[in-house]
């Protein structure tokens, strides 16, 4: 199945992928990839150690090494702190020459390395969701693989009002993610003719959200959306059921396999959530979830594998351009359709996002699941167009 799998991948990667350039160039004769990630914190279980061994299996799948130079993989905490990040991101790029930083865990950090990449004119990926990091804080040096606030916002808001769901009450993460996931969903919801009848803003780690609770009981709106995620997002899910919130409001969240695992079906069912990618997809991303479940013991989130695909497209950029400098990815990104297990298609916009189609999904009723990690059920397909900034809209710099 493995063998059958990478066969399958290289195989669409083109036969650029086969091509190395005469004037080939690694620098440094190695291949480095950084990632700066919540490693122990409130977002770990959606990235952290899991989207590292992820890393590992991209690196594996090209046999450790390009055109006989070898990939190496650097790791480091960044506590979810703007400062941390954007220290070793200009360390890693200085002294360790780091040729792409990913990042992962809070939007903060991953503006603060989007800087850091703008200034030295090395590639970055940030997968952290808020949409300043391909809108107004964009860089022709940063490519976000992952979805953003605006995506979820487009794909799950609208499906809800249509569905009925016109008046909401927000918990949001006090955080640039929760405050541009609030703020897009506001947008969309009022559109469509919807209505904001309240917010509260949660701290990053919060455990007591009984004040949140009563506040949305006593707005009567008929969703409570959640803009937040990791620990808090868990919390705010149980004090929701905790409160009776669940008996007269249906809950919208941007949640992960992970979160329905540690809380079960009975808490979590009937919620919708949008995405890019799950693991039981079809058959190309079982496949891959089997290989990363042989290693974890658990089944991967869409942000475990996105950092498979980063690494996997980077790697394929290397190896048909003989460069591993950001001009040369960026150049081979923009001239050419990503394809892997995770993406499909997926094209490199002007303000640094893959657009893609994304998925509108549904957490099983306990009736309806097979098992273990079987939780969602997909509802419907979203087209990239849809979901997508474009360049009317924007205010990325680098595509007015």
């Amino acid at each position: 199945m493995k063998l059958k799998f990478l066969a399958c991948c290289l195989a669409m990667t083109g036969a650029a992928l086969l091509t190395v350039p005469a004037s080939a160039q690694i620098s440094d004769s190695v291949v480095k990839i950084g990632m700066l990630d919540d490693m122990s914190g409130p977002f770990s279980d959606y990235s952290g150690p899991g989207a590292v061994e992820a890393m590992k299996l991209a690196v594996e799948d090209f046999g450790g090494n390009i055109n006989g130079k070898k990939i190496e993989l650097l790791t480091f905490d960044h506590q979810n702190k703007a400062d941390l990040a954007a220290n070793k991101a200009r360390e890693w790029y200085d002294e360790q020459h780091v040729d792409l930083v990913i990042s992962h865990g809070l939007s903060s950090a991953g503006l603060a390395i989007t800087k850091v990449a703008l200034e030295k004119h090395k590639l970055s990926v940030s997968n952290s969701g808020a949409i300043q990091i391909t809108n107004e804080q964009c860089s022709p040096y940063t490519v976000r693989f992952g979805m953003n606030t605006v995506n979820w916002a487009r794909s799950m808001g609208k499906a809800i009002v249509e569905q009925g769901g016109k008046t909401w009450f927000f918990i949001s993460l006090d955080s640039a993610f929760g405050t541009a996931l609030q703020a897009d969903t506001q947008a969309v919801i009022e559109k469509e003719g919807g209505t904001i009848v309240g917010t509260v803003r949660n701290p990053a780690g919060a455990s007591d959200f009984a004040a949140f609770m009563l506040q949305a009981l006593a707005s009567k709106a008929q969703i409570l959306g959640l803009a937040n995620a990791g620990s808090d997002l868990v919390n705010a899910i149980k004090a929701a059921n905790e409160f009776g919130v669940t008996k007269t409001m249906k809950l919208a969240g941007w949640i992960f396999p992970t979160d329905v695992d540690a809380l079960g079906l009975n808490l979590t069912k009937n919620m919708y959530m949008a995405d890019a990618w799950y693991w039981d997809q079809d058959e190309q991303s079982r496949a891959w979830s089997k290989r990363y479940f042989a290693k974890m013991g658990r089944m991967p989130t869409s942000q475990q594998a996105v950092a498979y695909s980063v690494v996997f497209q980077f790697l394929t950029a290397v190896k048909a351009t003989g460069k591993d400098d950001a001009d040369s990815v960026l150049a081979y990104w923009k001239s050419n359709k990503l394809n892997d297990m995770y993406i499909r298609g997926g094209e490199l916009q002007p303000d640094g996002s893959i657009k893609r189609d994304l998925k509108l999904f549904q957490v099983k009723t306990p009736e309806e699941s097979k098992g273990k990690w079987d939780y969602f059920k997909i509802l419907q397909s979203v087209p990239g167009d849809a979901v997508y900034l474009t360049k009317a809209e924007t205010k990325c710099q680098y595509w007015k």
